[in-house]
C-alpha cells in the first residue's frame, strides 16, 4: 500500500507556472506507475499525465502536451508535475495516483489507479 500527499498548488496568473509534488510513503514507490489527474468544478475527473516505474516512459493528454511535464524521483519517493503557460481552463483540483503496472493503454483511465492523494487546488486567474 502507498499513501500519497500532493502539494504545490495555489493561485497563479495566466501564463505563469507551477510545480506540483506528490510525496509517497513507503519503500515501494518505484513499483508503481504514477499519474496525475484533475477535476474542475462540475466536470469529470480527467487524465493529465502518467509516468512509468523507471521514469523513462511518459504519457500525456493530447491537449496538454508541450505545457505540462511529468517526472519522478524514486530516491525521494516523489512525483512531480511541472505546469507552464497556465490558462484559466487549467483551474482544477489536481490529484496524483498510483497504479499497479498494467498495459500502458490503461494509464489514461482513472479506474486503473489503486491509490489516490487528497488533491491540491490550482487556480489560474485571467
Amino acid at each position: 500500500q502507498v499513501q500519497l500527499v500532493e502539494s504545490g498548488g495555489g493561485l497563479v496568473q495566466a501564463g505563469g507556472s507551477l510545480r506540483l509534488s506528490c510525496a509517497a510513503s513507503g519503500r515501494t514507490f518505484s513499483r508503481y506507475t504514477m499519474g496525475w489527474f484533475r477535476q474542475a468544478p462540475g466536470k469529470e475527473r480527467e487524465f493529465v499525465a502518467a509516468i512509468s516505474r523507471n521514469g523513462i516512459s511518459t504519457y500525456y493528454a493530447d491537449s496538454l502536451k508541450g505545457r505540462f511535464t511529468i517526472s519522478r524521483d524514486n530516491a525521494k519517493n516523489t512525483l512531480y508535475l511541472q505546469m507552464t503557460s497556465l490558462k484559466p481552463e487549467d483551474t482544477a483540483v489536481y490529484y496524483c495516483a498510483a497504479s499497479i503496472p498494467a498495459d500502458s493503454s490503461r494509464y489514461y483511465y482513472s479506474d486503473s489507479y489503486d491509490y489516490w492523494g487528497q488533491g491540491t487546488q490550482v487556480t489560474v486567474s485571467s
